[in-house]
């Protein structure tokens, strides 16, 4: 029976030489198929592309870290157009979890927002802000709070704020808009 079990066991040269054959053709098999769907279907790159997209960047040293933050130049002025009050408190809600809007509002797990736009950043007095934000040293003008609002954590490194951003311009307009309209003294749109 022990002789039996050792047998089974073993494999001869022919076998393991089956084996390898095998593996070694479905990868050649892989290969070949490749390139000879490269021969076949071959696309050729246009010299020319169809349309070219320009963007203009701007590129600013950021004083508290020293390093470079690449931003794009908007024109604040027609997003702000696109924006709508009424589309912005439905989109607030989102922000509504973590952040209260109302006058006199308690700070949560952010702080207050009212009168936020044209505050100075970080400047809530009863509420503990992240090291980055509140070394920050800008206001929350109508394109600061557009460039938070796409991606908080990429615009201000360090920010504890983990909201993944607002994609849709029109939102974030909206909710800009907004934003201002909750304030003592709403600034005048640019």
């Amino acid at each position: 029976m022990l002789y039996v079990q050792n047998n089974f066991f073993k494999m001869d040269s022919f076998e393991i030489n089956k084996i390898v054959a095998a593996v070694l053709m479905v990868a050649l098999l892989v290969i070949g198929i490749g390139k000879l769907s490269d021969v076949i279907f071959h696309v050729e790159k246009p010299e020319t592309p169809g349309y070219t997209v320009e963007v203009e960047q701007a590129v600013a040293m950021s004083k508290e870290t020293g390093l470079e933050k690449t931003e794009q130049k908007i024109d604040i002025a027609s997003l702000m157009a696109m924006g709508d009050i009424s589309t912005g408190e439905k989109v607030f809600k989102k922000c509504a979890a973590c952040h209260s809007i109302v006058k006199g509002g308690k700070n949560n797990i952010g702080p207050a927002l009212y009168n936020v736009v044209g505050r100075k950043v970080g400047a809530v007095a009863d509420y503990k802000y992240s090291k980055a934000l509140s070394e920050y040293g800008k206001e929350w003008s109508f394109a600061e709070l557009n460039g938070y609002l796409i991606k908080p954590a990429k615009w201000i490194k360090g920010t504890k704020m983990a909201f993944a951003g607002l994609r849709k311009e029109k939102d974030r307009a909206s909710v800009i808009l907004y934003l201002n309209q909750n304030s003592d003294n709403p600034l005048p749109l640019p």
